[in-house]
């Protein structure tokens, strides 16, 4: 087991109750397993993030060839003339 350190936090009402509650219903022995449980999960999601990041994200942009990038301008005429034409296409005949 790994050694306890002591510490003081503040929390707003509604997770003070949520921490009672846990405690209460016997899922949880006292609050500081409830806030160590919360921890855990917050360091397996930023894990997550941290996964996602070095595994998809970064192989997409190091692989990202500058040339074939499109100016915000074309990007903007692009989507204008995709909606005109898709108002276009469904207008009631007059």
């Amino acid at each position: 087991m790994r050694p306890n350190r002591s510490i003081t936090v503040s929390i707003p009402e509604d997770m003070a109750e949520l921490v009672e509650k846990k405690v209460a219903s016997g899922e949880f022995a006292d609050e500081s397993e409830v806030v160590a449980e919360g921890l855990r999960y917050l360091a397996d999601h930023d894990a997550g993030i941290e996964s996602w990041l070095r595994d998809e994200v970064m192989p997409t942009v190091t692989a990202h060839d500058p040339s074939k990038a499109i100016p915000i301008s074309e990007v903007r005429r692009r989507i204008n003339a995709h909606m005109d034409a898709r108002d276009k296409d469904t207008r009631l005949p007059e």
